[in-house]
């Protein structure tokens, strides 16, 4: 796509018939995608206009990094002027809904009710739709802010700093001048907040008034504790941000695709794919550093083009032509990892990683140690013949695996992406409570064999579990204890002679296979399941009151195995409230009952 400098290209581009808050958000989203399509690569461009520097910039706050603040060859960093108040941590943005969505919700949502069958050239106005709709509803609330810390500081460190948090009052006007981004206006909201906590106010307030007290729609992030409405433009803003940072690509409109609608759910099945583990976790981070870096090489080509005023010397033209090809051969491979075939049976899917290693060729096995300091305490309790290996990086010790080998975790926090590559079969232990927890992501365990000596598998609030083919057994309470927000999907395993911890409270004591904290509730799918021979319930749901599901007890007394029609009905329509799917499990021989609804 070509731009000439004095013509404004958005007002062209968008319908007549366009509201001014669709046009303007429209504009906003092509330039949050950075313009799309391949330009011709030494024609010069607009881009997007950098803050102007005025004297706040000279103030901007200066963070050495880590090693020079550490040998003193730079001034610290400023502390908070006596007559300032410190800022405030920031509060909690809205947890994301779209992490709990399944699959094909993802697919329905995008293909069915945003896009509706547009065309790739129509994606932005069809995004600005959908976005202005939500917006109408109110137009103030409170946010954070995510702005560049290069408004902020002179000199830091990317990783340390990926951004400057303000909470702000957010008012969604829209402007009149259909060439400019479309923005909201911001002004700092009390509390003064920010995840900066020495940052001066008075500089926030300086930075807000170069920009005119205006930021970018998208950079801003609606807080928990407010209405449903916000909650909505929450979800709304997060539906567009996913849409460009991983649907989205700039040579869409460029193509002849007959069906743009397939190839957005071609591109939700890959990230699915990659979530999951279903393609390799190595694999899946090749694919995202090749799109990071042809958004990279994208964005340096536009800013390059920009500063070339007058026509471009040769020097400058071989430059843009080599930035240019660079975006071209990012291009082609990206397009070759949304073919399926290829994912499959391609030479993206390295055959190697699958194959076993087996037994060692001298026929011991070996036990990992995963600690950052290793202690002759720790392994006390082992045999003197006992072949040890230490390691401080979990996926090493994976790594390094052989079948039959051991690997013990003590307390500490580790990243596991090799737990996606085992073929072997391996023991892992834990020296912490619960024998899996996961925390955040999605993690994928089948045919494994989990003999809980503390607590079962654990997932926790905004985080989901899927489970196949596999048997937990011997926990001291629940098998699978799912937290309010989760997700879980279980097939085909067996779940039995959990719940051995011995107490007097009697909450704990109905904890057995499956048990699920609500509000908000959990999704569940469990299908082809064992539960049987746990000491409590076969499915425990524990509620914090008795109004949130209004249940004849008697109706759930005896569970799905009492063989009342009422009973099953009524207790499908629990099931359905609590978004609970459950086909064709074997729940028996529990002491309590099969399913049971505790208020807590």
């Amino acid at each position: 796509m070509e731009s000439d400098p004095t013509t404004s290209e958005p007002e062209a581009a968008i319908g007549s018939d366009s509201s001014p808050v669709e046009q303007a958000i429209l504009v906003s989203l092509r330039d949050s995608a950075s313009a799309k399509g391949l330009m011709s690569p030494v024609r010069s461009v607009v881009a997007s206009p950098r803050p102007v520097k005025g004297k706040a910039a000279r103030r901007r706050l200066q963070l050495p990094p880590v090693s020079q603040a550490e040998t003193g060859d730079e001034e610290p960093v400023p502390a908070v002027p006596e007559n300032q108040e410190e800022a405030q941590p920031l509060p909690p943005i809205c947890a994301s809904p779209m992490r709990g969505m399944w699959r094909s919700e993802k697919v329905a949502l995008y293909c069915d009710q945003v896009l509706q069958g547009s065309k790739a050239e129509d994606a932005d106005e069809a995004m600005s739709k959908y976005l202005s709709e939500k917006l109408k509803v109110t137009d103030r609330w409170l946010g954070v802010w995510k702005s560049n810390p290069e408004l902020f500081f002179e000199k830091y460190e990317e990783a340390s700093i990926p951004f400057v948090g303000i909470l702000v009052e957010v008012t969604c006007k829209p402007r009149q001048n259909l060439s400019s981004c479309f923005k909201v206006t911001v002004s700092v909201a009390e509390p003064f907040s920010s995840n900066i906590a020495n940052i001066p106010r008075d500089l926030v307030d300086e930075v807000l008034g170069e920009l005119e007290y205006s930021a970018p729609l998208l950079e801003v992030y609606p807080v928990e504790g407010q209405d449903a409405d916000v909650r909505d433009i929450a979800l709304a803003l997060e539906v567009v941000r996913f849409f460009y940072d991983f649907l989205w690509r700039d040579w869409d409109d460029e193509e002849n695709c007959e069906n743009y609608t397939a190839l957005i759910e071609e591109r939700i099945n890959l990230w699915c794919d990659i979530q999951d583990g279903t393609i390799p976790g190595p694999i899946a981070q090749r694919f995202k550093k090749t799109l990071e870096k042809y958004k990279n090489k994208r964005v340096e080509l536009i800013e390059y083009q920009s500063n070339i005023k007058e026509d471009p010397s040769a020097a400058e033209a071989v430059e843009c032509w080599k930035k240019y090809y660079e975006i071209v051969m990012l291009c082609g491979l990206l397009k070759m990892w949304e073919d399926l075939r290829l994912r499959v049976h391609g030479p993206f899917f390295p055959r190697i990683l699958r194959r076993r290693k087996g037994k060692r060729d001298f026929g011991k096995t070996i036990t990992h140690i995963v600690a950052k300091v290793m202690t002759t305490d720790m392994v006390k309790n082992l045999s003197s013949d006992t072949l040890l290996q230490q390691h401080d990086d979990l996926n090493l010790a994976l790594d390094s695996c052989y079948s039959g080998d051991i690997v013990v975790i003590f307390p500490g926090e580790y990243q596991a992406s090799n737990l996606a590559l085992l073929t072997d079969d391996i023991t892992i232990k834990g020296t912490v409570d619960g024998i899996v927890v996961v925390e955040s992501g999605h993690l994928t365990l089948e045919n494994c064999l989990l003999k809980c000596e503390g607590t079962g598998v654990c997932v926790l609030t905004g985080a989901s579990l899927t489970i196949t083919n596999s048997e937990i057994t011997g926990a001291q309470g629940a098998g699978v204890e799912l937290y309010p927000g989760s997700i879980a999907i279980l097939e085909g395993n067996e779940i039995h002679h959990c719940n051995n911890l011995r107490t007097s409270d009697s909450s704990k004591s109905t904890l057995g296979g499956v048990n699920m904290k609500v509000l908000p509730a959990p999704k569940l799918k469990m299908t082809n399941n064992h539960i049987y021979n746990n000491n409590g319930y076969g499915v425990s749901i524990l509620q914090p009151s008795e109004q949130f599901f209004i249940v004849a007890e008697a109706a759930l007394n005896k569970g799905a195995a009492s063989g009342d029609k009422k009973d099953d009905k009524m207790l499908s329509k629990v099931m359905q409230t609590l978004n609970v799917e459950m086909n064709n499990n074997r729940i028996e021989a529990n002491s309590k009952g099969d399913i049971r609804i505790v208020t807590g």
